[in-house]
């Protein structure tokens, strides 16, 4: 094939910029466009390894990323207008350079140029359903991200970010109790050293792994695993507190009105021990969460939780409302769990919703229920009054035990 190569300026909104994902197999798997992106680039970006892939391609600048790696792509932007050509693994889009560049490069600048991705080949590898398939990118980022995908007969296909991955995947899964988890560690998938192994979690013993691999997880029975469920309500003693915990059925029916959404952010004021917080981003991997507490310990205490029970992505921040809500990204939605009854808490709550927004708000002392019956008044919204009795051991017979009631306070701002 003969590749022209255009020296004709790109006007600032032309298509300047191609994201050209490349696999393991090289130069072999590119299309004659992907060919063309490269070969007609006066600047080449990309990993050193991409970068010895396409050498052959290449005939402007070969430009290997810096490191540390810049997130906000300066060099790549500085030449806007120019034609610009990036590598990436696989699929660009799809946990990629391509995702990072499109916040920055508007889509009728960009083109993307997509190879198979990682779990596209592994699943193709396994005759997995990719549709029916849990994926995960865990590079750079805690294994705690696994636990919410973590199901009896749910398949999973997890990216790691080297060789050392699948074992501190192995060791992980053993600690949480699924020791008899089946994990397949497929190695430079559609390289020259393809390799597909499988091991028992509690007894992985590859040895050697290739950096470039991904894990695949499946199991069918929980065994003493703690299997997080779909629905609200964790157990309590799933939680480490000092006391200032939202109690499961309470818990179960606050995040009901506060309307987990894809997407959306919950300011958690007072978050004690952080339970609603991390149920809130339980709800889907797009959530996102703020947990404000005054004491320090307990702030500790919530990152330990989130941390344990699939939620690292928790932000926690340490101080007392309202001085230490200035300056956080905008909630969608506020629950004030503690600390409601310190001047200004609530109008600073109230006026950082955006129209639509919800707040939910629990009172268990008079001075608390005092101020919710007067946003009531004053605003609307719902207010309810919730008693639980559980049934408890008095001698060597049983009786109801109520629990403190708690009045509570929905609102959506207009």
């Amino acid at each position: 094939m003969t590749i022209s190569r255009d020296k004709t300026p790109a006007s600032p909104t032309a298509k300047w910029l191609t994201v050209v994902g490349i696999g393991a197999d090289g130069l072999a798997g590119l299309s004659d466009r992907a060919r063309a992106a490269i070969a007609g680039a006066d600047h080449v970006f990309g990993g050193t390894r991409h970068l010895a892939l396409a050498a052959r391609l290449i005939e402007g600048a070969a430009v290997p990323w810096p490191s540390p790696f810049d997130p906000g792509m300066a060099a790549v932007l500085a030449r806007r207008g120019q034609p610009v050509c990036v590598l990436a693994s696989g699929d660009p889009m799809w946990h990629g350079v391509g995702v990072t560049l499109a916040r920055h490069v508007a889509a009728d600048e960009m083109v993307a140029i997509p190879a198979p991705s990682a779990f596209s080949l592994a699943a193709a590898r396994l005759t997995w359903p990719l549709a029916e398939v849990a994926t995960l990118s865990l590079h750079g980022r805690a294994l705690a991200h696994l636990r919410p995908h973590l199901a009896p007969g749910r398949k999973l296909l997890a990216l790691t970010s080297d060789g050392a991955g699948p074992a501190a995947i192995a060791d992980y899964l053993t600690a949480l109790g699924l020791g008899h988890a089946t994990l397949t560690v497929l190695e430079d998938l559609g390289g020259p050293a393809e390799r597909v192994r499988q091991r028992p979690a509690a007894d992985f013993d590859l040895g050697s792994v290739h950096d470039l691999n991904l894990v695949a997880i499946e199991f069918t029975t929980a065994g003493a695993a703690a299997i997080l469920p779909a629905a609200p309500g964790l157990p309590d003693d799933w939680f480490a507190h000092d006391g200032q915990l939202t109690k499961r059925e309470l818990r179960a029916l606050t995040l009901s009105a506060l309307r987990p959404t894809a997407g959306q952010r919950l300011w958690d004021i007072g978050g004690g021990a952080g339970s609603v917080a991390i149920e809130w981003l339980l709800a889907g991997p797009a959530m996102a969460a703020i947990g404000i507490e005054r004491v320090a310990a307990r702030a500790e205490g919530m990152r330990v939780n989130a941390e344990n029970l699939g939620a690292p992505q928790l932000q926690v921040v340490v101080g007392a409302a309202p001085a230490a809500l200035a300056d956080l990204p905008r909630p969608d939605a506020i629950f004030i769990g503690g600390g409601g009854s310190q001047p200004g808490v609530m109008a600073a709550a109230l006026a950082a919703l955006p129209a639509g927004g919800r707040l939910v708000a629990n009172a268990v002392t008079l001075q608390m229920e005092a101020i919710l019956a007067d946003c009531h008044t004053t605003h609307g919204g719902q207010l309810r009054r919730i008693a639980v009795q559980h049934a408890e051991a008095v001698g060597r017979l049983t009786a109801w035990r109520p629990a403190m009631p708690v009045t509570q306070w929905m609102w959506r701002k207009p």
